[in-house]
């Protein structure tokens, strides 16, 4: 039997904090998987992570439980996820609200200590449309006549807050013109009162405005994209319409607890990066959300959710909006 030495003593003591964590990562996954979607059924959001099961399960050898947690812009999902175990059995998938809500709202969590990224599932450009009813057909016929009557056009977003509020307030002060904000709780009444015509224009993801300018019910007149959209070929960007540099993007991605060993999140992020390119689901998001498929892990994920927030934060603070 090997004697007991002070010397060994120690280096067990200090190799057990590093033990447990190794174990878990070679067990897992063992159990059920946790997909915390912090939306309502619909959307954008939930239909990633619907459409990505199938395979994941298959691939991970485990069930893939989907839970949607909705509420405050999907911060309640995340708080969750914030403060559950980093065992690697429970996952948030995100929308572009994760980069904002720190500055709309008083957190019970810490949106990059309390959450390690996974993966930057992709993004969509924010496109800005009106009724087919108003007469501006153009960027620049619409900054017009928004010039020529002041707060008399009206334009319709997801929410207070939201990510196409705030390019709207960056986008008008930029071209000085006043416009009314008028925010609904969701993309589908905001959408019913821009097709309606209670509102003049409405922004939002491509993922939301896609399959009703498709159908000629509302028409894009600008987009915040580097490029124009394959699907919209004819509509200029912010950039095409004189302002320059000027991009705004939905996005998508996925978070754990900190503190899930690095291995697992390195695993999962590969199972559910294979199943996203899966032919048919690829094709999904691609053509039916306008979702430029990244795929890419968490270091991109990290400095790509760092660069929202430094672009989105002082958009907040300096107009003083509120969230709901």
């Amino acid at each position: 039997m090997p004697r007991l030495t002070r010397r060994t003593l120690f280096l067990g003591a200090a190799a057990a904090p590093f033990a447990a964590p190794m174990a878990q990562a070679q067990s897992w996954p063992s159990r059920p998987i946790k997909i915390i979607v912090p939306f309502p059924p619909g959307g954008t959001v939930d239909p990633i992570a619907r459409l990505a099961q199938p395979t994941l399960q298959q691939r991970l050898g485990v069930p893939v439980v989907i839970e949607n947690k909705p509420g405050a812009s999907g911060s309640i999902g995340a708080a969750l996820v914030a403060k559950s175990p980093p065992d690697g059995n429970t996952w948030l998938f995100v929308f572009d609200t994760q980069a904002v809500n720190p500055f709309l709202q008083d957190l019970p969590f810490d949106t990059v200590r309390d959450l390690d990224p996974v993966l930057l599932i992709g993004t969509a450009p924010n496109v800005l449309c009106k009724n087919p009813a108003r007469p501006y057909e153009t960027p620049a016929q619409l900054f017009e006549a928004a010039k020529a009557k002041p707060e008399s056009i009206s334009f319709a977003s997801v929410g207070s807050g939201s990510l196409g509020h705030l390019t709207m307030t960056l986008l008008t002060q930029k071209a000085g013109v006043r416009m009314i904000h008028a925010p609904y709780r969701g993309g589908g009444p905001a959408m019913n009162d821009a097709i309606a015509g209670h509102v003049d224009l409405i922004i939002g993801s491509a993922a939301l405005i896609s399959p009703q300018a498709a159908a000629k019910k509302i028409i894009p007149i600008l987009q915040t994209g580097k490029t124009r959209l394959a699907s919209m070929p004819q509509t200029q960007t912010a950039i095409d319409a004189g302002f320059a540099g000027f991009e705004s993007y939905a996005w998508w991605g996925v978070f754990a607890p900190a503190g899930t060993p690095r291995t697992i999140i390195e695993r999962f992020g590969a199972e559910l990066a294979d199943a996203l390119r899966v032919e048919n689901v690829a094709r999904q998001l691609r053509d039916n959300l306008s979702i430029n498929l990244l795929l890419e892990g968490p270091e991109a994920e990290r400095d790509f959710l760092a660069t929202q927030m430094a672009l989105w934060g002082p958009v907040v603070r300096e107009n003083n909006i509120k969230g709901e």
